[in-house]
């Protein structure tokens, strides 16, 4: 049953809160279900921070319901440019965030739910809640072959991957969160879930690539509806408590203080791509300019999402050294994005003489640059 009365009526009877100026009182012991209105990806995951930040969870444990608009979230230690087509997720305005937790990238849109359990340190225990979902979905439809693997995914027909998981340890609270596919788009999913770009070098953490399949297709009559319910259903089972779900805004101030902060702070660039760890470039592109082609050479360093180190090797009869120097001098220190160089380009462009043939060269080379970003 979802109940559409104000999160903060339900907080001040049934939650404890560290911070006491969030102005909630009462206790309860048990668990609370949770679920959002919003279909934001930054606005949900500031809302794992705000709970993870600001609830006591001794007494009870938290079950967040959540589904996003088409959007690819990366772990804490990824690289975007090596895990999706940056490209492509502008094109077609997917959304791109780096949340909290450790693990892989995953694609999220209206066809997938996902499940934040929280407890205290002491008391998380992500096989258990991965067996929670298992349960649900075979109480909801008994035929289903799913089941949990020592990789903490849930695998459908012994073979397709379903839901992933991560989690995020603090001092004396934890969450772990996993998705569930249902009815994503997997045509989308499998075109953004693959990086264009070559010859990138990086330490951060791989994603390891697997086979998925939606739930609904196996059984079309399912909804998301039913999904959420069936798992509502037995975490209530699980903790003994009312079978209610309650929906909350992750925009209400009132109800989480400060919440606002944590969104915007998830969308920052310095957040996004800045913490990125330090990845190199060394690759080659070809340019078509008239009857000719030619190769040109770019190695770069990048540090929180800076270039830090930057050559690029042009044939100097081609285009006049100082100005490829002067592109180099300007790319240093510079955000490793299409944007930035765009804006350098056009400023550059105007120190240039008033040739043709010049600024053709140099809008070919600065647009090869920018799709290596």
């Amino acid at each position: 049953m979802v109940l559409q009365s104000s999160l903060k009526n339900c907080f001040q009877l049934s939650c404890v809160l560290r911070t006491p100026r969030a102005g909630f009182k009462g206790t309860s012991n048990g668990g609370l279900i949770l679920q959002s209105v919003s279909n934001d990806v930054y606005q949900n995951l500031a809302v794992e921070d705000w709970i993870h930040d600001h609830m006591n969870l001794e007494n009870q444990q938290v079950l967040f319901l959540w589904r996003n608009s088409p959007a690819v979230v990366i772990g804490r230690h990824q690289n975007p440019w090596q895990e999706c087509n940056l490209k492509l997720m502008r094109q077609k305005s997917i959304k791109l965030a780096r949340r909290r937790s450790g693990g892989g990238t995953v694609y999220h849109d209206l066809g997938n739910i996902n499940l934040t359990f929280f407890t205290t340190r002491k008391k998380y225990e992500r096989m258990e809640n991965l067996k929670l979902v298992v349960k649900a979905l075979k109480a909801l439809c008994p035929q289903l072959d799913v089941h949990v693997t020592d990789r903490y995914d849930i695998l459908l027909d012994r073979h397709y991957k379903i839901s992933g998981t991560a989690a995020k340890l603090g001092r004396t609270t934890a969450y772990h969160h996993c998705t569930l596919l249902c009815n994503a788009d997997k045509f989308v999913l499998s075109s953004v879930l693959k990086s264009p770009y070559k010859g990138l070098k990086s330490n951060a953490t791989p994603s390891v690539p697997s086979s998925v399949k939606n739930l609904f297709e196996e059984d079309p009559a399912l909804t998301c509806e039913m999904l959420l319910e069936a798992i509502a259903a037995e975490y209530a089972m699980r903790h003994q408590i009312d079978h209610h779900i309650t929906l909350i805004n992750p925009a209400d101030e009132t109800v989480l203080p400060g919440i606002n902060n944590k969104t915007q702070e998830l969308q920052t660039w310095e957040w996004v791509y800045g913490k990125t760890p330090k990845f190199s470039i060394s690759t080659y592109f070809n340019m078509v300019y008239k009857d000719s082609v030619l190769d040109v050479k770019v190695d770069m360093d990048v540090k929180h999402g800076r270039i830090e180190v930057c050559n690029i090797d042009v044939p100097e009869q081609w285009l006049p050294p100082a100005l490829c120097n002067e592109l180099v001098k300007n790319l240093t220190g510079s955000k490793f994005s299409p944007n930035e160089i765009t804006t350098l380009a056009t400023t550059l462009l105007r120190t240039c003489p008033q040739d043709d043939e010049l600024h053709n060269k140099w809008n070919l080379l600065c647009e090869n640059m920018r799709m290596l970003m």
